[in-house]
C-alpha cells in the first residue's frame, strides 16, 4: 500500500516535497517511482529509485531541478522539487514494482497510490 502526501499550492520558482509511505514494498528488490498526470496528457515519468541505495533515474524535464531519495527507517521516498515550473502542474503518484530497473513505463508499476495534486501558479 502506497500513500502519497505534500502536494499543493505554490508560486513559479518554489518549491515542494512529496512523500511516499509505504508498507511491504522495500527492500533492494524493490524500485519505487514517481510519475505525474496532467489534464488531458498521459501519465507521465518522473524519477525513480532503488531502495536504499544511490540508483536513481530522471527525466529530462525534471533533471536538476527535482531529488528523489528514499528513508528506509520511515519505510517513505521523497521527491524534493525546486524551480518548479507552471507546466510542472499536475497529479503526482508513486508507484512500486519488483526488480531492479527502473522503468519509464509506467505499466511496469503494478502498485499505485493514490496521488497528490500539485498546482503551480504564475
Amino acid at each position: 500500500q502506497l500513500q502519497a502526501s505534500g502536494g499543493g499550492l505554490v508560486q513559479v520558482g518554489g518549491s515542494l516535497r512529496l512523500s511516499c509511505a509505504t508498507s511491504g514494498r522495500t527492500g533492494s528488490d524493490y524500485v519505487m517511482g514517481w510519475f505525474r498526470q496532467a489534464p488531458g496528457a498521459e501519465r507521465e515519468f518522473i524519477s525513480a529509485i532503488t531502495w536504499g541505495s544511490d540508483s536513481t533515474r530522471y527525466a529530462d524535464s525534471v533533471k536538476g531541478r527535482f531529488t528523489i531519495s528514499s528513508d528506509n527507517a520511515k519505510n517513505t521516498i521523497y521527491l524534493q522539487m525546486n524551480s518548479l515550473k507552471a507546466e510542472d502542474t499536475a497529479i503526482y503518484y508513486c508507484a512500486a514494482r519488483r526488480g531492479r530497473i527502473h522503468y519509464i513505463d509506467s505499466r511496469k508499476y503494478d502498485s499505485w497510490g493514490q496521488g497528490t495534486q500539485v498546482t503551480v501558479s504564475s
